[in-house]
């Protein structure tokens, strides 16, 4: 994601509205513990705070979900940027963790992460579907999430003013 994500909130409303009713039925949100240590749960602790922030509804959503922190590196009481409210420490087998939490809550699981975590999700064969974002900027470099071929199902593909496309797939 190469927008920023700063109050003004420059996207389209179209992709705005997009992004927060995908995750109206979340039932919980997979970050890295490095999302967890550079303010994650801080930034959107703060937009979801402030009735005038424009990602407030947006950022309400992302707050009020349970964060599963995936981790074997966070100490149990290392500080975290806006608090450990709501939030619990996967660790130790991911797979197992992951397939368990799937399992039991309700609403669906979304991973926001760097690409080790997204990368080690899909090798895990863990994601039921896909919503890439297609962003109208040539990277020179970045890092893989797919780390081997995979078979997808195109559902819909959907483009915003912006000129972002959002391809969702299932697998």
């Amino acid at each position: 994601m190469v927008w920023s994500w700063g109050p003004e909130w420059g996207w389209d409303k179209a992709l705005q509205a997009y992004h927060t009713r995908l995750h109206e039925s979340l039932g919980g949100i997979l970050i890295s513990s490095q999302m967890a240590r550079e303010g994650f749960i801080a930034h959107w602790r703060s937009a979801a705070s402030d009735p005038s922030d424009a990602r407030n509804t947006f950022a309400r959503l992302i707050d009020e979900a349970p964060k599963y922190i995936c981790s074997t590196t966070l100490a149990p009481g290392e500080a975290i940027p806006g608090g450990r409210e709501n939030t619990k420490i996967l660790g130790g087998d991911l797979g197992r963790a992951i397939g368990e939490l799937k399992a039991s809550i309700g609403g669906d699981l979304i991973v926001y992460g760097g690409s080790t975590l997204v990368s080690s999700v899909i090798s895990l064969d863990l994601v039921d579907e896909y919503h890439l974002i297609v962003n109208p900027v040539a990277l020179a470099e970045g890092l893989p999430v797919f780390k081997s071929p995979r078979q997808l199902n195109l559902v819909r593909s959907t483009s915003f003013g912006s000129g972002i496309v959002v391809n969702q797939y299932r697998k």
